[in-house]
């Protein structure tokens, strides 16, 4: 997206709306470093943690990027935002935000939804090889989903791998549980052509039904999900964004 269309959206949650924005990580250190300067001296510390300076890089992108938006959505100072987290690990802006958020990263891009009165979660995934997917599936996710993973043609299973890890890992990240929920106490779709749901939670049809998802088309060889528990809601998903049109729109509120 540009930085002349990006400067023009509108920022409003209004009508149940859910945005979905996809940033770029892959930054020159200049870019890099304009974004950490955004960010609390606990996640300056965070970001030095990471072995590697391209993992360092990208979750300060990431981070000041979601401070960014944050701030136009709260029409605050990017750098004036606080974050708490609830008894499981999941962000929250301190205070009595309305702004529901969720992020997730992986590869070179990074992920972020949001919303109102609604809570949300989002998953990213770099689809890649996998030695082991099988697995993978037999551990985590619910015997269904394995049979149906196996079921598909060879040429199909690696995609269909991702599309289920983000589904579930979404779901995961909505209802705040992070590492504590099994990942196979529920059963979502996982067929490259057929449409994003969830089949049970719990055993429980009904309880799904109660849940909204969504595959998000962000990028190609990522896969991607959206999670929310809710009525429908009319979603807006925005072309990958330059990071450098994020710093180059006003800061102030």
């Amino acid at each position: 997206m540009k930085g002349r269309r990006l400067a023009d959206c509108s920022f409003e949650l209004g009508g149940r709306i859910i945005h979905v924005w996809c940033v770029g990580t892959d930054v020159s250190p200049t870019v890099a470093a304009q974004f950490e300067h955004l960010l609390a001296p606990e996640e300056k510390r965070r970001a030095a943690r990471f072995r590697f300076h391209h993992l360092q890089c990208s979750f300060v992108v990431a981070r000041g990027a979601l401070r960014v938006l944050l701030g136009r959505y709260l029409r605050v100072h990017p750098a004036s935002i606080q974050f708490n987290h609830g008894p499981k690990g999941k962000p929250a802006v301190t205070g009595s935000s309305p702004v529901e958020f969720n992020a997730s990263r992986s590869g070179a891009l990074a992920l972020f939804a949001f919303t109102v009165g609604c809570e949300i979660g989002v998953d990213l995934e770099q689809v890649h090889s996998l030695s082991d997917a099988q697995s993978i599936a037999d551990r985590f996710f619910c015997s269904d989903e394995a049979a149906d993973l196996m079921s598909l043609p060879s040429n199909e299973r690696e995609r269909a791998f991702f599309l289920c890890w983000t589904r579930k890992e979404a779901y995961v990240k909505a209802i705040g549980d992070g590492l504590s929920s099994p990942l196979d106490a529920f059963r979502v779709t996982l067929r490259p052509h057929e449409p994003a749901r969830f089949v049970h939670i719990a055993q429980d049809a009904n309880a799904a039904k109660a849940w909204k998802l969504y595959d998000l088309q962000v990028a190609p060889n990522y896969a991607a999900a959206l999670a929310y528990r809710d009525k429908l809601r009319p979603v807006s998903v925005f072309p990958v964004i330059d990071p450098a049109a994020l710093l180059a729109l006003d800061p102030s509120p």
